[in-house]
Formats: structure tokens, C-alpha cells, sequence
């Protein structure tokens, strides 16, 4: 066994691998064993390592994925239209099931969680070509035209982008307005990097991803960090499940984006910028690069940037490969690194060491965006928006048991019952609140609003017994959300919900910590248990206990918040539990194992005293 040394030159390289693996992936539609021996060689890393790497992502293949790779949309609000009788048809015309490819290798089927279409379910993916509102209809008409050799460029849906809400005011909009290019950017000519900083913290922004770390603060301690080279990373994969606003984001201002890493860059002295593009977007990416060559053209990107001499940036797209995981920073960072997506131990923060090991930003598409709009409308009357603990306003993604999905800017401090009413909610029963890794939200909640005021909620919210006391006390404590909003009624089915969600976060925990990778199996089965109505008050009981472990003891975020929504749905919907268990069911209490094994424990030990 020998070590080989990270230099500068090679690590560079090996955050190239993803790259090279797309290239390979696109071209022949699987990586092979002498693909594999090829590039192990050129980037000096073992064939163990290297398949490590590409097993960790959901659209690399070891074996032929089919000219054709199909990938249909199995997560809860797909599952909750028309998923069953698209599947169907999909298997009836290929004349495969799920999960496998036809025999001349035309087609591939698998199936793949939330690809960003929430509000335009059924949908899915050919080759990263987006496909919506799927029916066997269309269907049928799809494969039909693929096997007669029509293009899919031609056959595929861009996604609307489905705004259904901006305030009225455009004093009172952040995101949703007229966008002139280099607007909020041209500030920075008046402005020292210090001042830029300086405002983002008293404008109060905070991670709009759904960790809500105050901006200013992160940019303040990148910048104190001295380095001769600095990163400005936009997490731009977007996989919690019900969120699609970063998509619309990109695909109508791209602009935006590249105006507020170029100001973060400025802010911390970082020269170089990479947008972490999720897979399932790939459809954007041309999209964006010409934004990037328009800017560049512009000379807002490149040397020099505005007549600020040394203001230099440069903005490039790396396109992820298909891990929920890697919306976690340092695991973002690994993978652009070119190894598996895993979150490492906090010894050292982003803005310490992170990509390369130099000081790196990492902030999400919407918190970006929103920074050139406040360099552009003033700090004033930025916070004359919103709450005084959340100024300005919130982009959510609306799905599931409502008139009008889509994407809404609304300001915070909206009552979420005036939010249902504006979605045009249908009989609303249960909210899924920030995704799979949010909170189950009920009737108790509705009087709440949507902001960051007194957010006490993680710390109490489960020491109230009754509903009445519940609602009572929590009304004053606000709601924040990461982007998703999925609503539905009281037809559907909670566990079944929650069912989907245990078996997401077993897909995609990264399996590096025991808590998260068998807690969560584990709960998948006690769900099961539930479903079956063969689960007795103790399996409750279990699930509470070990819930609580795989927050208090996982590594990352990912475990942490894994619970969250099974959690908040015992206590809030606690007859949705309480009608599947065993007192409620047919299930067969008289039968006992160790009853109908007595007479034969009785034999074996006859047998054995017999031949002592």
C-alpha cells in the first residue's frame, strides 16, 4: 500500500472526475471496467476508490442504462396523481418493469425521488430531458416517436415556471420584478468590500436554503480569513423534496445569480465562483453559461470588474450526479472535489477550509439572488419588508390538495391560514412544511405565521400533550421554511406519506453514520409495522426513542432533520396512529410464539437428556 500526495496540480485534477464521468455516462450510457482501469490511472486513485465514487451517485451506471434512460418520478405528490398508471404504461410499452432494461438496450426505466417538478407531476425524466403532466396518453405517444427515431429535444416540455404570487407592489417584491442587468452590481463602485458586508448584516439575510445562517456573518469570517485564494460556491442543488423555486429562479433571472456571487466574491476577496447545478436541472445549464458568456462580454465577469482594479471573478457550472446529500456544504464540497458526497466533521467550517481546502461561501440560489436586489432598492427600504426578525420577502413552492401550485413570493409574516386561502387550498388536513426534513403541520398551526419571530418551535413544540394548549401557546411562534409547501387532504393517506418519507431518507442517507443509516432503516420498518396494523403502543413508544437518537447523534443535517416530519405527524395526528394498531385491527393476538414452540422446545430437550 502506498500513499499518494495531494498537491495543488492533482487535487485540481480529481475535482475534474465528475466531469469526466458525465462525459463517459452521456456517451455510452454506462461506465465500463476498462473505462474505469483508464481513468483510476489518469487521476491516480484506486479502482476500489473510484467505484466508491460513482456507486455514491444515483445517475452513474456500472452496466448499459439504456440509449434511453428513463427516470419517472416515484416521490409522494407524483404519487398522489397519476404515478401508478404512468408507471404501468411505461412497463406495458417497454416491456420491462421498473428497475430494468430492455433487451436491446433501448430503453432503460428506473425510477428516481423529487426531480424539482412538483407542480407539474406526473413527471420525468429521458436523458435529463424534462417531461410534465405525464398521462398513459402521453405515454404511449413518447415512446412511440422515440422508437421511430425522433428526437427528444423535439418531444420533451420545458417546465412553466409557474408564478402564481408576487406582492402587488414592486416596493414591496424582492425577486419577482424587473431585472436590468448589472443593477445592484454597479453599486459596488461606491462600496469597500467592508461596507457590502456590513449591509448584508444589517439587512438581516439569512441561508434561505433552510439553515438560515445570517449571510453577513458567514461572508465577515471567510473574509477575515487570509488566503491567496477564495471560493464562492452556490448550492444550487435543490433536492428537498417539494421545492422547485431555485429552479425558477435560475431559468428566469440567471442574471441575479451571477450579480450576487460576483458581489459575495467582491465582499470576500474571492476571484473564483462555481454554480453546484443539480443533475435533474441539466436542462439549465445552457441557459446559464450564456448568462455567464453575456456577463463576461458585458465585462461584468473577468478582470477588472466595473474599472475596480484587482475586482477580478469568474463564474463556472459544475453539474452534480444525483445525492440528496450533497445539498449539505462540506458534502457539496467533497463531491466538486471529485469523491463520494459525504458531510465531514465540523473541525473546520466552509469559510475556514472548504473547497481545496481554502476559505469557500457556500450559499443557496435564493439567498444570492436576493443580495443585488438589496444593493439596488437600499437597506432601508429592504427592511420597511417583512418581519423585524425576517425582513423582505419568501419564496415558496407550492404542490399537492391546491388550485394553483406553483412558486410565491409572499412577505413574511403571513398567516399561513391566508397562505392556504391564496394557494386556494382543498380541504387542507395536513401541511408538509420544508419538505421531507420540515414538519407536519395540522389545524393547530394555522394560525401561525410564516416568519422567523420567536422561533422557540424545535425546543417546545413536544412537550404539549394537548391540542387546545398546543395551538394556544404556539400561535406567537413563526414558521420558516427552506421552499416547500405540500399540502393535501383529508382522502389522503398520513401514513402512507409518511411512508415515502422514511424511504426517501433510507435511499438517500450516505450511510456514513450508524445513527442515520440504521435508525432510519429501522423506522422505515416500524412504519411498515404500522401499515400492516400489527404495531402495539410500545412500537410508538420505540420510534419516539430512537427518533430522538438519530437527531441528537447524526453527523450531519441530513439525520438531524430526518425524523422531523414523523415526529410532528404522532403528535399532532395521533388517531392517524392510533387506528392501525393491533387493538384496532385483525390482527391475531391469540397466536403466541412462544406457545407453538413449547411442544417442540419439550422434544429437543428430551432428545438431548436422552443421549447425555
Amino acid at each position: 500500500m502506498f500513499l499518494i500526495m495531494v498537491t495543488k496540480e492533482n487535487a485540481l485534477q480529481r475535482s475534474n472526475l465528475l466531469n469526466v464521468l458525465w462525459d463517459i455516462q452521456r456517451k455510452r450510457r454506462f461506465i465500463s471496467r476498462d473505462d474505469m482501469k483508464k481513468i483510476a490511472k489518469e487521476f491516480s486513485i484506486s479502482m476500489i476508490e473510484l467505484e466508491g465514487v460513482i456507486s455514491f451517485y444515483h445517475f452513474f451506471h456500472l452496466q448499459n442504462a439504456g440509449k434511453y434512460t428513463i427516470y419517472l418520478n416515484c416521490s409522494t405528490i407524483s404519487q398522489h396523481k397519476d404515478y401508478q398508471a404512468v408507471k404501468k404504461t411505461f412497463q406495458d410499452e417497454l416491456g420491462v418493469l421498473i428497475g430494468n432494461v430492455t433487451k436491446d438496450n433501448l430503453f432503460g426505466f428506473f425510477k428516481t425521488s423529487c426531480i424539482g417538478l412538483s407542480d407539474q407531476e406526473t413527471s420525468a425524466l429521458i436523458n435529463n430531458y424534462p417531461f410534465t403532466n405525464l398521462t398513459p396518453k402521453k405515454v404511449k405517444t413518447i415512446i412511440s416517436k422515440l422508437k421511430k427515431g425522433q428526437s427528444l429535444e423535439s418531444l420533451s416540455n420545458y417546465p412553466k415556471d409557474n408564478i402564481k404570487y408576487r406582492p402587488e407592489k414592486d416596493a414591496k417584491t424582492i425577486f419577482f420584478k424587473t431585472y436590468t442587468k448589472g443593477e445592484g452590481l454597479k453599486q459596488l463602485v461606491s462600496l469597500k468590500p467592508e461596507d457590502v458586508i456590513d449591509l448584508i448584516s444589517k439587512s438581516k439575510l439569512s441561508g434561505r436554503g433552510g439553515a438560515f445562517f445570517p449571510t453577513g456573518m458567514k461572508w465577515k469570517l471567510c473574509r477575515n480569513n487570509k488566503s491567496d485564494q477564495k471560493y464562492i460556491i452556490c448550492n444550487a442543488d435543490e433536492g428537498e423534496p417539494g421545492t422547485f423555486k431555485d429552479r425558477v429562479l435560475m431559468n428566469k433571472y440567471p442574471g441575479l445569480l451571477i450579480e450576487g456571487m460576483t458581489i459575495a466574491g467582491y465582499a470576500v476577496g474571492a476571484t473564483e465562483g462555481t454554480i453546484y447545478l443539480r443533475a435533474e436541472y441539466l436542462y439549465l445549464k445552457d441557459k446559464i453559461e450564456a448568462a455567464i458568456k453575456d456577463f463576461e462580454e458585458a465585462g461584468l465577469l473577468g478582470k477588472n470588474i466595473l474599472g475596480l482594479k484587482g475586482f477580478d471573478f469568474k463564474v463556472t457550472v459544475q453539474l452534480g450526479a444525483g445525492a440528496y446529500i450533497c445539498g449539505e456544504e462540506t458534502a457539496l464540497i467533497a463531491s466538486m472535489e471529485g469523491k463520494r458526497g459525504e458531510p465531514t466533521t465540523k473541525e473546520y467550517f466552509p469559510v475556514e477550509k472548504g473547497f481545496l481546502g481554502k476559505p469557500t461561501v457556500v450559499n443557496n440560489v435564493e439567498t444570492l439572488c436576493a443580495v443585488p436586489r438589496i444593493l439596488e432598492m437600499g437597506l432601508d427600504n429592504y427592511l420597511k419588508i417583512g418581519t423585524k426578525q425576517t425582513p423582505g420577502t419568501k419564496l415558496l413552492s407550492v404542490s399537492g390538495d391546491c388550485k394553483k401550485p406553483g412558486v410565491y413570493e409572499i412577505e413574511w409574516g403571513m398567516k399561513l391560514k391566508d397562505f392556504l386561502n391564496l394557494i386556494e387550498a382543498e380541504d387542507p388536513h395536513v401541511v408538509l412544511f420544508n419538505g421531507f426534513s420540515g414538519e407536519c403541520l395540522s389545524e393547530v398551526d394555522f394560525d401561525r405565521e410564516i416568519s422567523g419571530e420567536n422561533l422557540l418551535a424545535e425546543h417546545i413544540q413536544f412537550k404539549f400533550n394537548d391540542p387546545i394548549e398546543y395551538s394556544r401557546k404556539m400561535s406567537g411562534v413563526g414558521l420558516r421554511s427552506g421552499g416547500s409547501f405540500m399540502v393535501f387532504n383529508k382522502k389522503r393517506d398520513l401514513i402512507g406519506i409518511l411512508k415515502n418519507i422514511t424511504k426517501f431518507f433510507v435511499a438517500e442517507s450516505c450511510g456514513i453514520c450508524v445513527p442515520c443509516r440504521t435508525g432510519n432503516f429501522l423506522l422505515n420498518k416500524k412504519i411498515n409495522k404500522i401499515m400492516f396494523g400489527h404495531a402495539e403502543l410500545k412500537d410508538l413508544e420505540e420510534i419516539r426513542e430512537w427518533s430522538f437518537i438519530i437527531k441528537q447523534s447524526s453527523r450531519c443535517g441530513l439525520g438531524k432533520t430526518s425524523t422531523n416530519c414523523l415526529l410532528t405527524a404522532m403528535l399532532k395526528f395521533p388517531e392517524e396512529f392510533k387506528k392501525h394498531l393491533t387493538a384496532e385491527s385483525n390482527f391475531n393476538h391469540s397466536f403466541n410464539i412462544e406457545n407453538a414452540v413449547e411442544n417442540y422446545n419439550t422434544i429437543i430437550q428430551e432428545i438431548e437428556s436422552t443421549y447425555e
